[in-house]
């Protein structure tokens, strides 16, 4: 057996057992690099750590630990409270004010299933209280978070652009953020009118609204998106922290908020503190040193997130323990393992029997309904991390358009994270209304995320691919 095709069939096994078996996909990829790396094609430890993105971790755990910081010191749910009052009496803003808070959330470097586990418990209670479609809201919740996770400081993209800058492809880190987030924004324009969302136009929330994010945030949000992880097979809702009805399991946070330092704080208050005001000017610096001055963001979130340690070393404390190791672990094995596959040659093993299809534009369709499948059930990190490389050498011909067929393989790959075997899915159908019936619910979001995996890729493919603008 060749070693492309006996990788290939690690591959395999590593997502099906992660799928199958509580198992990190990245500890199976560090396994399956060095059995394939030195018992199959002889290679040093040396040589198979070579592959180690070690700029990707820094940036990974220089941003989750930024974020841990300023859930600790209370910036998010300050940030949640403000949005939340901007809507006044108007109901049918709410469901797109959380699609907005979730998509900043995310676009600042939290991860996916930490902005969900943070917003939806507040969402779906706001839909219990105005009789909002709680599928609705929940979905708005889930596509704010894939919005705004493509952005050039968020895991998402930080993952996917980095794997492009080590090619020879185009790179276009704006136009991958931009194409995500309209196309996540366009299926939450749909959601709202097929759901009812224009009967809510003339529906009057007042004081309501504000009262109900008031009681929301008494519950501990930090401890609730701090135990967020990303497992292989991406539906571990235990490990989240999360009961049934949204509170939180965690044991790092005060019983009244969601960390040591905002504990006792009134929930409704009306004004930042110097440590969430150094924050939120510490996360707009980031945007601009690492965008407008292209300095490494990985260097840039740390070196914040160092400085808020500084003005308050409360807020701190147990950030570091915060930050998503799962998700580190992840990314770095599967990108080591990916490296190992270079070196065995299935990388050009995969794109030349992708180019004998002789048409490029099916075959980039094909790998991004492999995407949207596979990370229905499993990782969409390690998806990402797993197909983009393979499609490199492909793309390399330049017969279609790289930055298209990537834009589309991250929307595919991602939009189907409303499974409820995905965490993000699984989020929402965890923090249901308690008026609501949990087996309907589930057969909800199972034939809405059906559709989105049925669909979803096709127009990916039909607006970014097939036009070649991209």
């Amino acid at each position: 057996m060749s070693a492309p095709v006996l990788s290939i069939i690690i591959l395999a096994v590593m997502f099906l057992l992660a799928t199958v078996l509580p198992l990190n996909m990245g500890a199976l990829a560090f396994v399956g690099a060095f059995l394939l790396g030195s018992v199959v094609l002889g290679m040093s430890t040396n040589d198979i750590l070579a592959n180690f993105p070690g700029g990707l971790f820094l940036t990974i755990v220089g941003v989750t630990y930024l974020f841990a910081i300023a859930q600790n010191n209370g910036t998010i749910d300050l940030l949640v409270r403000g949005a939340v009052r901007m809507v006044g009496s108007k109901v049918a803003l709410i469901p797109w004010v959380m699609f907005a808070i979730t998509a900043v959330i995310t676009a600042v470097g939290a991860l996916s299933p930490a902005a969900v586990a943070i917003i939806a418990p507040i969402a779906l209670s706001f839909a219990a209280k105005h009789k909002i479609n709680p599928l609705m809201m929940g979905m708005m919740v889930v596509h704010g978070a894939q919005a705004g996770g493509f952005s050039p400081i968020a895991v998402y993209g930080v993952t996917v652009n980095g794997i492009i800058a080590k090619t020879e492809l185009e790179a276009n880190p704006i136009a991958i953020f931009l194409a995500s987030f309209f196309f996540n924004l366009a299926i939450a324009v749909v959601l709202f009118i097929v759901l009812g969302g224009s009967k809510l136009l003339s529906t009057k929330g007042g004081r309501l609204v504000e009262q109900a994010a008031a009681k929301r945030m008494s519950v501990s949000l930090g401890a609730r998106a701090a135990g967020v992880t990303l497992q292989g097979s991406g539906s571990d809702i235990s490990s989240a922290g999360v009961s049934a009805k949204g509170t939180s399991g965690g044991s790092g946070s005060s019983p009244a908020g969601g960390s040591s330092e905002s504990a006792g704080k009134p929930a409704n208050g009306a004004r930042a503190s110097v440590p969430q005001l150094v924050t939120i000017l510490g996360l707009i610096a980031l945007a601009v040193i690492s965008l407008g001055f292209k300095v490494d963001v990985g260097f840039v979130s740390i070196t914040i997130a160092i400085i808020l340690a500084l003005v308050s070393p409360a807020a701190q404390k147990g950030a570091v323990n915060k930050i998503s190791w799962s998700t580190v672990l992840l990314i770095c094995g599967m990108l080591t393992f990916v490296g190992v596959l270079e070196e065995a040659g299935t990388i050009k093993f995969v794109s030349d029997g992708v180019t004998q299809l002789g048409m490029p534009l099916l075959a980039a369709l094909l790998i991004c309904y492999i995407g949207a499948v596979v990370s229905a059930f499993a990782s969409s990190t390690a998806i990402l991390a797993a197909l983009i490389p393979l499609a490199v050498p492909f793309l390399a011909t330049g017969e279609i358009g790289a930055v298209g067929v990537i834009a589309a393989l991250a929307v595919s790959s991602t939009i189907v994270d409303v499974s409820p075997f995905s965490t993000n899915g699984a989020l929402v159908l965890a923090n249901a209304p308690e008026d609501v019936d949990k087996d309907k619910f589930y057969k909800q979001i199972l034939a809405y995320s059906g559709i989105v995996v049925a669909v979803g890729p096709a127009i990916a493919w039909l607006v970014m691919v097939l036009p070649g603008w991209m």
